[in-house]
């Protein structure tokens, strides 16, 4: 997957594709791989980089969502666990099944959660990981030896998916690629091309050089997540907001505030929230929150009140209190809520006072697609769907889905997971060999990251890496596993990057200078 080859590519296209896709998170990604599995000609471009709002900030879970359980939202439920289990089974490089621990404080909490979990293996079905347990005072304890015991009487073990999303996102990129489509990231949408009223294409510019280019398409779709209205705006300047963003924010701790292989699930805080604590790349991630906010940003940042609430709930539940020198890293993401218009009796449009945690999809009058709302784990679903909107507004005749079975790039080879390469999949081959072209390609870029110098050559080679943050934020964790460290290692991986993009020394030293300064903002102030 080289950039420079992609954009060959779109000039030497002619005549229009049959789909154009304005953002490159999970949606967009995975409406590129079905698009072009089906034998679609596609363009995606992404304003920054893949993956680099919302699809890289999660709670790193692939799961059915216990809570919409809770709530009722059985269809919801039933929807995600049946994707989980496709997911699975596609991308076996990058999702496997991790233990949830439900904690019981209070004699009735045992019984109440283990039902809850017994509806919740049955709604999986076929697809289902394992079934759920109930669970003595010692298994707990045995399992997770750092979990607060005053009070506690047993509890409920369940299984869901863990993943890492940010991989997930460049290999379902490379997978579109691999279909013929035509993926480029740090290419912003400067405006729609109209025709009668019509959509009829982007106009798309390159971060990098300013280059303009005119991407004709019979079908555009919109999957720039709590962004949409801005492009829902470029189409019409008077149409109604239909995102409210809300904000999750997460702490990452050491390894030891949780060892071990299961994580913990707190289905209800003092204020109504789920918690989780979840392993995750040798850290902890402690997480979330939800948070209304009123304006979208590619950097969004935790606030106080979401850092004391973290803070207060981890202290609560680990024997050990967190303190602000022990935290990692802090990122925050942003949800795109749907606030959906309805008509009431007398004709007058109100909005509903539910934010829907489904996705929504909307075709404007001049043909514009929009889908935004849902969640990483019904990315593919979603996908499915928007296609087949784009196939029915573009006159493209229906054509059928292959992503039910469709295996992921990289999903050949299945490593050890506690093999540093292991989220490579097939293609960790070609770092091994490339780690012995060289001598820094072998080495670690910093002593407390496992990053090694072959893995940012493949990024910037084959993974379309152009920042430092690129690397450092989403082909490899690094950022939000230690920001602190990978602020350290920003010279040396700008070093590589400049050996493989023949950056001049001046570029060089803009990306390390403009990476430290991102990195400040997740690093948690004692």
């Amino acid at each position: 997957m080289n950039r420079e080859h992609l954009l060959s590519q779109l000039s030497s296209h002619t005549g229009p594709f049959d789909i154009a896709i304005i953002g490159g998170g999970a949606t967009g990604l995975g409406a590129a791989v079905d698009a072009a599995s089906r034998g679609h000609s596609v363009v995606l471009i992404e304003q920054s980089d893949f993956a680099k709002g919302t699809s890289s900030r999660s709670t790193k879970l692939v799961h059915g969502g216990v809570r919409y359980l809770k709530q009722g939202n059985v269809s919801l439920v039933l929807e995600a666990l049946r994707e989980r289990g496709l997911l699975v089974k596609n991308a076996p490089h990058l999702v496997h099944s991790l233990p949830f621990v439900i904690p019981s404080y209070h004699w009735w909490e045992g019984p109440f959660y283990g039902i809850g979990m017994k509806v919740y293996d049955a709604l999986a079905g076929q697809l289902g990981l394992q079934p759920s347990r109930y669970l003595t005072r010692e298994e707990i304890t045995d399992l997770l030896p750092t979990l607060e015991t005053e009070g506690l009487s047993g509890g409920v073990v369940y299984h869901d998916g863990q993943f890492d999303d940010a991989r997930l996102a460049i290999h379902l990129a490379r997978t579109s690629v691999n279909h013929g489509a035509i993926v480029l990231n740090h290419t912003r949408c400067v405006g729609l091309i109209k025709e009668n009223g019509h959509i009829i294409g982007v106009k798309a510019e390159c971060v990098e050089t300013g280059r303009q280019h005119e991407i004709r398409a019979r079908s555009v779709i919109n999957a720039t997540g709590v962004f949409v209205d801005d492009i829902r705006r470029l189409d019409d300047p008077k149409t109604d907001t239909i995102v409210a963003p809300s904000q999750g924010v997460h702490l990452v701790l050491p390894r030891e505030f949780l060892p071990g292989d299961s994580a913990i699930m707190i289905p209800k805080t003092d204020d109504g929230r789920v918690l989780f604590a979840v392993p995750w790349h040798g850290r902890v991630i402690i997480g979330t929150t939800d948070t209304p906010v009123h304006h979208a940003a590619l950097e969004p940042r935790a606030l106080p009140d979401e850092i004391a609430f973290l803070m207060t709930h981890a202290a609560r539940y680990l024997t050990r209190d967190p303190t602000p020198a022990d935290v990692l890293s802090i990122y925050a993401g942003l949800r795109p809520l749907v606030a959906m218009k309805e008509k009431e009796k007398n004709g007058d449009t109100a909005t509903t006072a539910a934010l829907s945690r489904d996705h929504t999809i909307l075709v404007a009058e001049s043909g514009l697609i929009t889908i935004t709302g849902g969640k990483w784990t019904t990315y593919r679903r979603m996908a499915e769907d928007v296609i087949d909107h784009a196939e029915m507004v573009g006159g493209l005749g229906l054509r059928h889905c292959t992503t039910h079975t469709l295996m992921i790039h990289g999903s050949a080879t299945v490593l050890d997971a506690h093999d540093p390469l292991a989220v490579y999949g097939s293609d960790a081959a070609e770092i091994r060999t490339l780690a012995t072209q060289h001598p820094d390609w072998a080495a670690k870029v910093h002593p407390r990251l496992d990053l090694i110098g072959a893995e940012v050559i493949f990024h910037a080679r084959h993974e379309m890496a152009r920042t430092i943050g690129d690397v450092l934020a989403r082909r490899s964790r690094s950022l939000l596993l230690d920001a602190q460290s990978s602020m350290s290692a920003a010279p040396k991986v700008g070093a590589l990057m400049a050996t493989e993009l023949h950056w001049p020394p001046e570029k060089t030293s803009h990306e390390i200078d403009r990476f430290q300064k991102l990195a400040c903002g997740y690093i948690l102030e004692g």
